[in-house]
């Protein structure tokens, strides 16, 4: 199930806003075997959302959320530890490459790099 994930471009994260509402987004992510890496500006509403549940779910999507592909169920978490941070960068950068370089570039500029939150995605593979 993860496979078609792994060679999706973007996927489509969805949070949860208090009252039950889901809210999805498409996002860069990288990793693989059910571990996902995924950034955001550190304000974002799915951000807010991830620090009150870690209930989440992806589907491989093109980047106007188009899904391509079945939700997965999954849990999202804030990293913090900088060991994480590092590695999920890494992956990130391995995946997206000038593209990541010139986000990079443009968020340093604007100040906004270390205000980054960098969200762990593992998912919950469904039983058939």
């Amino acid at each position: 199930m993860s496979g078609e994930l792994d060679s999706a471009r973007y996927f489509s994260l969805t949070t949860y806003r208090r009252d039950g509402r889901s809210v999805d987004t498409p996002v860069w992510f990288a990793g693989t075997a059910g571990t996902y890496y995924v950034f955001s500006a550190g304000d974002a509403g799915k951000v807010k959302r991830l620090r009150r549940s870690s209930q989440a779910r992806v589907a491989a999507c093109d980047v106007r959320g188009r899904l391509q592909g079945d939700w997965i169920p999954a849990s999202a978490h804030l990293l913090s530890e900088p060991q994480a941070v590092s590695e999920a960068l890494q992956a990130l950068r391995r995946k997206y490459g000038f593209q990541m370089w010139m986000a990079d570039v443009l968020s340093r500029l604007s100040g906004r790099f270390n205000k980054r939150a960098y969200i762990r995605v593992d998912l919950h593979e469904q039983s058939e």
